[in-house]
């Protein structure tokens, strides 16, 4: 695998732009939500939108701590342990967008930008585009379901379907 230092440079810039914005709104949810607020479990509620968003906020971080390390790695000479970071830094980051499933509609406007920041990347595996769409796209948060016994069976029809 080729490491090209300025695409990764690209990238390093366009996830840190994407985790300082999600920061940025997770300070604002706190602010109108407070920092720990409880009770409520229920998709788009303040405790699943915090949840959701700080999610998000270490998934974004975690990729940005990957790919600064392939970069690291490759410009040290250390060519198969930038390979292997790489590697790892390209995978979907966690939690994005399922982090956005969990929040309160509409997304802030920091949050729906670092989506489409991540989304246009063609960094990351195909699918998470199109997740990042979807999340997008739903008019109210979807996670955790209202009835769970409803949800499994539609995972498990998914899991089937995509059976080739």
């Amino acid at each position: 695998m080729s490491l090209d230092l300025t695409e990764l440079t690209r990238i390093g810039h366009a996830l840190e732009e994407a985790r300082s914005l999600l920061e940025a709104d997770c300070a604002r949810l706190e602010k109108q939500y407070g920092p720990s607020p409880h009770g409520d479990v229920s998709a788009g509620s303040p405790e699943q939108t915090l949840r959701g968003i700080r999610e998000m906020s270490s998934g974004v971080s975690g990729a940005l701590e990957r790919v600064v390390l392939a970069a690291g790695y490759s410009a040290l000479g250390f060519h198969h342990r930038a390979d292997r970071k790489l590697q790892s830094a390209r995978m979907k980051p966690a939690s994005v967008p399922s982090g956005a499933d969990r929040m309160a509609r509409p997304l802030g406007e920091a949050t729906t930008r670092a989506l489409e920041l991540i989304r246009d990347l063609d960094f990351f595996p195909d699918e998470t585009a199109l997740a990042i769409d979807v999340a997008l796209a739903a008019p109210q948060a979807t996670y955790p379901p209202a009835d769970w016994d409803a949800y499994a069976r539609e995972q498990q029809w998914r899991s089937q379907s995509d059976r080739p």
